[in-house]
């Protein structure tokens, strides 16, 4: 002990004093003393929560302090759930997972921030809420980081998700994280390629060889899906080029009817159920499947050709191909014959035939003289009696067909010279022979001209194995299921060019057939990532279980999920394929429900300003350019700067990074920004200096002066007392109370219905701006007025929990509270969701009728609430008031004329 404290303690001795009160004095004037000797000076502000003492301002040091002594207990209060309470609802919220690109975006902050204020708000409503997390961690970026860098995809994808992990906990987001799935993990991939082996039981997935969309680049195939509008790759941005391969297909297309009925069951989706929609098309024909025989004799090829009216197809003339058919170029056996009789201009009838395999008519194929079909079709099934275009085309080649259609006298049609299904309305005979062909398993489905089967082989590496082994004798086999998963082997060089990674290992590839034991080799495609992300949802209801994708107890319970949250950008495809999985696993009775999301929330892009250079396009950063005169130019030649709103990227120079953001504002700060900037479907225009930022922050620093007032007015000498109010501050406290109420039922609405979070907030400000401008004896006497801003913090907490959490211990701690029915012994986000007080919903008892004379406002006089609607009586006690023994007595009142609805009676008198 160093001389001063030496000192201090003999004065203290000789004084008398206790020890306790010494050891009090003398840690006091040691800490005064190295407070006084530091270099560095300490700031003496603290919180609450820590010292019991409140701090006044709500400045950049106490917020500090606030988001760091919360944050911890904050992430461990959203309670883990428990599906054996099944008394308690549930509430599914779920954003769409992340690629583990290895850091956030604003985007990101934006969707999960949603998801997270979405997740705390249904807790507080006593609903047991799931809000899982995981990652979308195969494809091809982690492969071409592979390439690039020289890593293995498993490493840098793992290394990408703690760091994401690690951003994710920053935010201090509520998400399920004992519901963690990767899909690049074999406990994942599994199951992805169990559902893969019932699709192919089911005869959902085949293989065939296809014109596919080939990307030079990422040097695979894309989907259709995959590729925009001018023929480029949807992730490369390469020309996408023209290629047949033998590939891999799901038949989604045998679900399209189903998912197209679908829709009209399902809640508003922000125009994604159109677009869904459209992307399906109406549902009005179907594919039937032919056998083709050259010179009379069977050639082994099967076809697959689309009619718009199935219910005529006993009317068959010809079977359409176009010239870029495979059956031309592909490794058909019959291309040398269709390419030697194929006339290029013309309509050209070849020796091939088809037999429809419904009907067993023979029917000639036409190569057709047109370079496309409507949509995507590439096959087609002439009928000249519901097509005159078929009919010319079956006339001028010389072709009969029958006439199969006889209209009715009374408008309808039928069915005629079609077999057993002769003498059936149109539509009777569509069913039947749709069902039929269904249920012979060559084709039947109904589905249009748009829709395409799902492609989902890849020839890259970082994918989930297809479970399946080819063998010269036995053919394609699946990979038993005790054998599964079918783990990827160890590839530790990557090029990008030519064949399969896969391909390299050949311990790998060559094995044993399932069967017969002789030798084979494995599928060396991979899946497409959508493949694993078209279930994750499922997943997430029980992503531990090793002996199942799920239990279907528990997927039922949490089934469907309750919102679903992401970008409009996955609107179509990604929606599309998990549909149809939920579809499927439906129909083999693993789930109960047939959709698997019941409201979807699609927000918007955040978007900052870009600069480029109108010459050459390119993009500048903001400090390249001269902003202070009429036009924006560049720096350093003069050259005048388009300036954009464009979506935040790197290479464009306008992201901002959400960590330095952090740092910077806080984290309520930046999740109360990202909810009151704009409603969740529409674009945020980032502008931190003149949008919205200021005004949080200047609503948090109002809130915590609402709650400082409140407790510096109960730890003053006055007890609290609300009958010493005057009439008029009780009637401003019924205001207060109407008010809080108000609120309560439009934010709960805002919260539940549309998630309109920046309405919500905007209506919160104004209760805080009535309790701020409520007269001192209210904020001292008045019970409402308490419980209007304990109301307040608890619906703020969803959206800033931090400054709620402390604001709300502040209150719980507070001398003389009024307000006995709150749980002032747990925490804010403990606290169960406002709801409307019973006596506001019930009519008054009493209604306020403004009197009018002569079309002229002269008071107001109380009416009881029965009374209100007669004008005979609203007459009467209007004459017998005050009012109207001022106004009315002696005059001649010639009409007089009742408004329940406004309150209000107008009395004409003679002047």
């Amino acid at each position: 002990m160093d001389t001063v404290a030496l000192r201090m303690q003999s004065v203290c001795r000789r004084v008398g004093a206790c020890s306790s009160c010494l050891n009090r004095q003398l840690n006091g004037f040691l800490a005064l003393i190295k407070r006084q000797r530091s270099p560095v000076p300490v700031c003496i502000r603290t919180i609450y929560s820590e010292t019991g003492r409140w701090e006044k301002n709500y400045g950049q040091e106490t917020r500090r302090r606030v988001e760091n002594w919360w944050f911890p207990r904050i992430k461990e209060q959203f309670c883990r759930i428990s599906e054996t309470d099944k008394s308690r609802p549930k509430f599914y919220v779920l954003s769409m997972f992340p690629y583990p690109s290895g850091k956030l975006h604003m985007g990101h902050v934006r969707v999960y921030t949603i998801s997270d204020t979405v997740a705390r708000y249904q807790k507080m409503r006593g609903m047991q809420v799931l809000n899982p997390m995981g990652w979308d961690a195969f494809g091809l970026p982690a492969e071409n980081a592979a390439i690039e860098h020289g890593l293995h995809p498993a490493s840098w994808t793992q290394s990408n998700i703690q760091h994401m992990r690690e951003q994710f906990d920053a935010l201090g987001l509520s998400f399920t994280w004992e519901r963690e799935v990767t899909t690049c993990l074999p406990e994942y991939y599994k199951w992805t390629q169990y559902l893969f082996l019932k699709l192919f039981e089911s005869g959902i997935v085949y293989q065939k060889e296809a014109l596919v969309n080939w990307d030079p680049v990422d040097q695979t195939v894309l989907a259709n899906e995959q590729v925009d509008d001018n023929g480029c790759s949807w992730r490369s941005g390469a020309k996408v080029e023209q290629k047949y391969l033998k590939q891999w297909f799901i038949k989604t297309t045998a679900y399209a009817k189903a998912m197209f009925d679908a829709l009209s069951d399902l809640p508003e989706w922000y125009g994604i159920k159109e677009m869904q929609a459209n992307w399906i098309g109406d549902c009005v024909g179907c594919s039937l499947d032919f056998l083709l025989k050259v010179n009379g004799e069977v050639s082994g090829e099967k076809l697959a050709a689309y009619t718009y009216t199935p219910e005529a197809v006993y009317g068959a003339s010809h079977l359409y191909i176009l010239p870029s058919h495979r059956l031309l170029h592909g490794n058909s056996s019959l291309k040398e014959v269709f390419q030697r009789e194929f006339i290029p201009g013309k309509d050209s009838l070849t020796s091939v035939t088809a037999v429809n395999l419904l009907t067993n008519q023979e029917i000639p194929v036409v190569i057709s003289a047109k370079t496309s079909f409507e949509n995507y079709l590439d096959t087609k099934i002439g009928i000249p009696s519901t097509s005159a275009e078929d009919a010319a085309v079956a006339k001028n080649l010389s072709i009969s067909f029958t006439e199969v259609i006889e209209k009715l006298p009374n408008g309808l049609e039928k069915v005629i010279n079609s077999g057993e299904f002769t003498g059936m309305t149109r539509q009777d005979a569509l069913k039947a022979l749709t069902q039929q062909a269904k249920n012979k398993g060559i084709g039947g489905d109904l589905m249009s001209d748009k829709l395409r089967d799902w492609l989902i082989s890849r020839q890259r590496y970082w994918g989930t194995p297809i479970p399946v082994i080819h063998c010269q004798k036995c053919g394609t086999v699946p990979v038993p299921y005790e054998d599964l998963p079918v783990v990827l082997p160890n590839v530790t060089t990557f090029t990008g060019k030519g064949a399969s990674p896969l391909e390299t290992v050949p311990e790998w590839v060559n094995c044993a057939c399932p069967r017969c034991k002789a030798e084979a080799r494995r599928e060396v495609d991979t899946m497409d990532t959508f493949v694993d992300s078209a279930w994750y949802y499922l997943r997430y209801t029980d992503p531990h279980n090793t002996d199942r994708p799920f239990n279907r107890d528990l997927a039922d319970y949490w089934m469907p999920v309750d919102l679903y949250i992401g970008g409009k950008e996955h609107a179509v495809m990604h929606l599309f394929y998990a549909r149809f999985f939920s579809h499927f696993c439906h129909e083999l009775k693993m789930t109960k429900y047939k959709e698997p999301f019941h409201k979807l929330l699609v927000q918007g892009l955040i978007k900052n300003q870009t600069f480029r250079l109108r010459t050459t396009g390119q993009y500048l950063k903001r400090e390249e350019v001269d902003l202070t005169g009429t036009e924006p130019v560049h720096l350093k030649t003069g050259e005048k700067v388009q300036v954009t709103w464009e979506k935040m990227s790197k290479s464009k120079h306008n992201g901002i990074d959400p960590e330095e953001l952090m740092k910077e504002y806080g984290i309520d700060t930046i999740r109360l920004y990202i909810l009151f900037a704009a409603p969740p479907e529409q674009d945020i225009l980032w502008d931190t200096k003149t949008d919205a930022m200021p005004g949080v922050q200047r609503w948090q620093t109002r809130l915590w002066t609402l709650v400082t007032k409140l407790i510096e007015a109960r730890t003053s000498e006055t007890i609290p007392n609300p009958e010493v109010l005057s009439k008029k501050e009780k009637a401003e406290a019924k205001r207060i109370w109407e008010q809080k109420n108000l609120v309560i039922s439009e934010v709960t609405e805002y919260f539940t219905k549309d998630h309109l979070f920046n309405a919500a907030i905007s209506r919160l400000m104004s209760l805080s701006n009535v309790l701020h401008q409520a007269s001192w004896p209210l904020v001292l006497h008045s019970a409402e007025y308490e419980d209007a801003l304990a109301t307040l913090c608890i619906m703020v907490a969803p959206m800033a929990p931090h400054i709620a959490s402390e604001m709300w211990k502040g209150l719980a701690h507070m001398e003389n509270k009024l307000c006995t029915h709150h749980n002032w012994g747990a925490d804010v986000l403990h606290q169960s969701w406002p709801k409307v007080d019973p006596e506001y919903l019930q009519p008054p008892d009493v209604v306020e009728m403004s009197v009018l004379i002569n079309n002229k406002a002269c008071g107001k006089v109380f009416v009881p609430q029965q009374a209100a609607r007669n004008v005979e009586e609203v007459h009467e006690i209007v004459l017998h008031s005050e009012l109207g023994a001022k106004h009315l007595q002696g005059r001649t009142i010639k009409k007089a004329f009742l408004s329940p609805r406004t309150a209000l009676i107008n009395f004409l008198v003679q002047e």
